[in-house]
């Protein structure tokens, strides 16, 4: 577990460094005003040049939540959502197809295989897509997370489903805080906190159906007297 937590805290600090040597100039030319008047900039393609942004906060310290109001402002907040929720989804499956293709050697090295065999134990089970979808609206852990899911061949179903458990709630609460003005933005965080959490606890719930009826399917094909050419 310490070569898995290691792995974690280098995960996490190559998504620090970015935000200590240029967080301060994204955060002081990121203003939602001026996110507001760069997306209109882009004209009709504001809406890919929002995406985009969401994109690339996996390598630098944009700051997502303002890129989502923006896109509320702009869009309205359905609308608004819908492109948050595609980038913050994209972002996320960005990082863990990174990972999963290019990160494994380095995670051996830095974790070890034992290290590795913990980390595909975490996310193969059910504590892996609770630590996806509530990572979403926590800074810094969505990178880091997506990433060790990828590292560690989180199944992409359930990566997916629990991506969108908590990205989608995520891109529409603060799409509707752009468009409603911030007026309520405290009934709009304690929404993102408490949605991802339902919504992938109702995920978890068709993807345990799914996989008893498969089972029972599996079962009475291989059960004495069956037909298993039926």
């Amino acid at each position: 577990m310490k070569r898995l937590l290691l792995l974690f805290l280098v995960l996490a600090l190559l998504v620090i460094i970015p935000f200590m040597i240029w967080g301060d100039w994204f955060e002081e030319s990121m203003s939602l005003e001026n996110t507001v008047e760069w997306l209109q900039s882009a004209g009709s393609w504001g809406w890919a040049a929002g995406i985009g942004l969401l994109l690339i906060d996996l390598l630098l310290p944009v700051l997502g939540t303002v890129v989502m109001s923006a896109l509320g402002l702009i869009y309205g907040w359905w609308w608004g959502g819908v492109i948050s929720a595609i980038g913050s989804v994209g972002a996320g499956l960005l990082a863990y197809g990174l990972c999963y293709r290019l990160g494994r050697k380095a995670a051996v090295w830095l974790a070890g295989e034992k290290g590795l065999e913990e980390g595909e134990r975490l996310f193969g089970g059910e504590t892996g897509g609770w630590l996806v979808a509530l990572s979403r609206w926590m800074p810094v852990l969505p990178e880091v997370v997506a990433c060790m899911a990828g590292i560690s061949r989180m199944p992409f179903p359930r990566f997916v489903a629990a991506l969108c458990a908590g990205s989608i709630p995520m891109g529409f609460v603060f799409a509707w805080i752009g468009h409603a003005g911030e007026s309520q933005p405290g009934l709009a965080l304690g929404l993102s906190a408490c949605l991802p959490p339902v919504i992938w606890a109702i995920f978890r719930w068709i993807y345990k159906s799914i996989a008893r009826k498969k089972q029972s399917q599996l079962d009475t094909r291989t059960s004495p007297g069956s037909d298993p050419t039926k």
